[in-house]
């Protein structure tokens, strides 16, 4: 057993905020699958996701940099790292992960948790206070800068928490059909429906899920 054993994908951070089942399915379970929204996902990070170094006037620009937390037991890559130079402080550069999203912004915490998360990394790799970061979202070609103060530090150590131990009890939560399940990649999987469901009801879901016929 290696000592990085314990250590969770920074990534799932983001499943334990949409859905602790999907959270389950993926990082309990070993269940994947890929949709429409996934697969833009993964053509776009392929583009940035290329070890790369890139030089500005004042600024660092490194691409796929390797993450990690022993406060978090977190692991992780960030899209980019924009290292600043520090006015008036030769030699000194300040951290700005920049997180690449698919879509447009939306209404939840998970991509600025996720931007959070790679600064908390990048604070105890480099030993500097990293106070912001970035979303660039591919669908409105935007980005948009992210604060990351003491609220979104708590929630994002709250959701590394949580994370933690849904994958630390091995145990998958029971279905819930709500409205975003159509969008995940994994309905066929988690079967919400049958959260809703009872008695025969069940076993002609179940029966059609498997390929059966109703009995």
């Amino acid at each position: 057993m290696s000592e990085d054993d314990d250590y969770l994908p920074l990534s799932g951070l983001m499943h334990i905020l949409f859905c602790e089942r999907r959270c389950a399915l993926i990082h309990v379970e070993q269940i994947w699958a890929d949709n429409a929204l996934t697969t833009q996902g993964e053509l776009l990070h392929e583009r940035v996701d290329l070890p790369a170094l890139e030089q500005r006037p004042g600024v660092r620009i490194e691409r796929a940099v390797p993450l990690r937390s022993d406060r978090l037991h977190l692991i992780g890559k960030a899209d980019v790292v924009e290292f600043h130079a520090v006015p008036g402080q030769p030699g000194r550069w300040q951290p700005f992960p920049v997180e690449y999203k698919r879509g447009r912004r939306r209404k939840w915490l998970h991509d600025e948790v996720q931007v959070c998360a790679q600064a908390l990394c990048l604070e105890e790799m480099v030993g500097v206070q990293v106070p912001r970061g970035a979303l660039y979202y591919a669908a409105s070609k935007r980005r948009r800068d992210v604060m990351i103060d003491e609220a979104l530090r708590a929630e994002t150590i709250s959701a590394a928490a949580r994370y933690h131990e849904l994958v630390g009890r091995r145990e998958t939560p029971p279905a819930r059909l709500l409205p975003k399940c159509g969008n995940c990649s994994l309905h066929e999987f988690c079967l919400p429906e049958l959260g809703v469901l009872s008695g025969r009801a069940v076993s002609r879901a179940l029966s059609r899920a498997l390929g059966g016929a109703d009995r």
